[in-house]
C-alpha cells in the first residue's frame, strides 16, 4: 500500500540540457511529505530550479522514476493533475504573467480550473486582497514594477488553492517590508512547499528544514545548519566571507 503522507517522490532521475555534457540533475531520489516545508539554497547552476521543472512536467528526466500523489507521472497528460493542485512560482515572473490587466492574470487558473467567470473573478479579488493587492485589479501587468511582479504572480499561483507550493527565488525585487508580509502570508498558509533562496533570515522563517544542492543533488545532510548570527569587525566594509 502507497504511504498517503508521501506527496513527491523521485528515484534515481537524472536530466541533462541539450547541447551539455553534464547532467543538472544527476541520479537524485528524494521523498517530500504532507508536512514538510524544506528551504533549499545553493549556488545557480546547482540544478534546484530544474527539480522544480522535473516536478511539473516542464522538462521530462532522461532516466529515473517521479510519482506525484501515488501516482508515477510520465506521458503529458499525467502532469495535468499535478500543475492544478502545486503552484509553481517561476524564477522570472514575466514567465508567469502574461494578461493585460492584473484580474485577468490571476482569473486565469481557476478559469482553467473550470469556474465560471464569476466565480473566477471573485476568487481574483479575494487573492489579492489577502495579499494587499485590492487596488491591484486593474493595473496593467507590464507596467507593474519587479516587485509588484513578484507579488501578482504569487497570486496566481493561490488563487488556485494549490496543496503544495514550490517558490523559486520569491523574494526576487521585494523590499525589506514586503519581505516581512510574504513571510507572514507564508506562514499563515501553512502549505507544505519548497521554497528556493538565497536569502538565510527569509528562507529560515518560511521553512523547518534547509538543504543544499551540488552537482545535480540534493544534500540532506542534517549537520548543516543556517543561522543568523550578530557581530561586529573592526574593518566590517572590507568584503569577507564566512565558512
Amino acid at each position: 500500500m502507497a504511504d498517503e503522507t508521501i506527496l513527491i517522490r523521485m528515484a534515481g532521475v537524472s536530466y541533462k540540457y541539450p547541447g551539455s555534457q553534464l547532467n543538472a540533475v544527476d541520479d537524485l531520489s528524494m521523498t517530500f511529505g504532507k508536512k514538510d516545508r524544506i528551504g533549499l539554497i545553493a549556488p545557480n547552476g546547482s540544478g534546484k530550479t530544474t527539480l522544480f521543472h522535473l516536478i511539473m512536467g516542464l522538462i521530462k528526466p532522461d532516466q529515473g522514476d517521479i510519482e506525484i500523489f501515488g501516482k508515477k507521472v510520465v506521458k503529458e497528460k499525467d502532469f495535468i493533475p499535478v500543475r492544478q493542485k502545486i503552484g509553481l512560482l517561476f524564477q522570472d515572473s514575466d514567465d508567469q504573467l502574461f494578461s493585460p490587466t492584473v484580474i485577468e492574470d490571476v482569473a486565469f487558473g481557476p478559469l482553467n480550473l473550470g469556474k465560471s467567470k464569476e466565480e473566477a473573478i471573485d476568487i481574483s479579488k479575494r487573492t489579492l486582497q489577502f495579499l494587499g493587492l485590492e487596488d491591484f485589479a486593474d493595473r496593467i501587468t507590464f507596467k507593474l514594477s519587479g516587485g509588484e511582479k513578484r507579488l501578482v504572480a504569487l497570486a496566481t499561483i493561490l488563487s488556485m488553492e494549490p496543496s503544495v507550493l514550490l517558490l523559486d527565488e520569491p523574494t526576487t525585487g521585494l523590499d525589506s517590508r514586503t519581505k516581512a508580509k510574504l513571510i507572514d502570508i507564508l506562514n499563515h498558509l501553512s502549505l507544505p512547499g519548497i521554497v528556493i533562496s538565497h536569502e538565510y533570515d527569509f528562507i529560515t522563517a518560511v521553512t523547518d528544514h534547509i538543504y543544499t544542492m551540488e552537482n545535480g543533488k540534493i544534500n540532506l545532510d542534517e549537520e548543516l545548519h543556517i543561522h543568523k548570527h550578530h557581530h561586529v569587525h573592526q574593518h566590517g566594509k572590507q568584503p569577507h566571507k564566512h565558512v
